[in-house]
């Protein structure tokens, strides 16, 4: 398999440690001392069969950091985007120049740069799975998350059909794709044991891809054909989900049994690492009467009081400070529309 990250994400949710040339994918938010996206390139280099079989698809602004945190990824499999134009031409594009090199019987797996899995060797055994799956129908196999509560800010994978065993994990048939639901959706798709969260990880021959994209999404995939990446600006702004996922006839999913977290906001820290702590704290912090509060300081020297406070969120980087409510962090994209309205202030974005 040549296994493919993307890494052009924004990771806007984790600002102000996140920053336009500091995504989340750059940064090391689990405690082990590895960045979101090296930790993804370790787990996916055996499977790659080392580094020459790697490949990342990232943003102009981004490509020197990608070379830094990555130093002995061949710059041959850096495909770097002019302009994001979300996941469908991102990996229109990854899956054509593959299919060039090696042929259109590649086995091509894509995963995201920013997502952290507890099980890495349970992690490989699925993804072998997966490979046996998408060869053996055809298919464009994903990965489902096996539900540990009714989360209303991932996607959701119902099952189908049953296929078959590969390996230890069963195959089914998508019956359909939906996005984020309500809380009363959500808990009624977990009542009926169908339903996984969309990992956003998906395994595939590069031919079926190409083919599906030629049906479902032509307008992203025959002017990469005609006019290489010089037409990328112009692309349609779609997610794989959207262009092909939701129409195709070839969507087979597994469901796993991994721990798993795509790490969205400074909550998914929370739940990582609060392990029956009153508070996860990444800072120096003296808290009186606090609870529930996540403290977090790029400054080792600095100290960070906090009294009388439930439920927050306090985080300090460089020049800024934000403190906020755990059920608020979602808004912090609001926040950064604003300052990015305030020509003082766009230099913190």
């Amino acid at each position: 398999m040549i296994p493919v990250i993307l890494a052009g994400g924004k990771g806007e949710r984790f600002w102000p440690l996140s920053r336009k040339h500091r995504p989340k994918q750059f940064l090391s938010l689990d405690g082990s001392g590895k960045s979101l996206l090296q930790a993804t390139a370790a787990r996916l280099l055996n499977l790659a069969g080392g580094w020459q079989g790697l490949w990342v698809i990232t943003a102009a602004h981004l490509e020197q950091g990608v070379k830094q945190q990555l130093p002995d990824l061949p710059l041959d499999n850096l495909l770097v985007e002019v302009e994001g134009r979300d996941t469908a031409p991102a990996v229109a594009w990854a899956t054509l120049e593959i299919a060039r090199r090696y042929g259109e019987d590649t086995l091509i797996g894509f995963f995201p740069a920013d997502a952290w899995i507890g099980d890495p060797e349970a992690f490989c055994k699925t993804l072998e799975a997966a490979a046996e799956l998408a060869t053996a129908q055809s298919a464009i196999a994903t990965l489902g998350i096996t539900p540990a509560y009714p989360a209303t800010g991932y996607g959701y994978i119902e099952q189908g059909e049953k296929v078959g065993l590969f390996g230890e994990c069963a195959g089914y048939k998508v019956s359909r794709f939906t996005e984020k639901p309500d809380l009363a959706t959500a808990e009624q798709f977990l009542a009926t044991g169908r339903f996984s969260w969309n990992g956003g990880m998906f395994i595939f021959p590069a031919g079926v891809m190409l083919a599906e994209l030629r049906t479902h999404a032509p307008d992203i995939l025959l002017p990469l054909e005609a006019q290489g990446v010089s037409c990328y600006p112009n692309l349609p702004k779609l997610s794989l989900d959207y262009a092909v996922m939701e129409k195709t006839e070839k969507a087979y999913v597994l469901p796993v049994p991994f721990s798993w977290d795509d790490l969205g906001d400074w909550n998914a820290i929370d739940r990582l690492l609060k392990d029956g702590k009153p508070n996860v704290e990444l800072a120096q912090h003296i808290g009186l009467d606090t609870q529930d509060a996540l403290v977090y300081s790029s400054d080792a020297d600095e100290l960070i009081v906090t009294i009388g406070l439930e439920d927050t969120v306090i985080v300090r980087d460089g020049k800024v400070t934000l403190i906020v409510k755990k059920n608020r962090t979602q808004d912090i994209k609001q926040v950064l529309k604003q300052i990015q309205a305030n020509p003082e202030l766009i230099n913190l974005l």
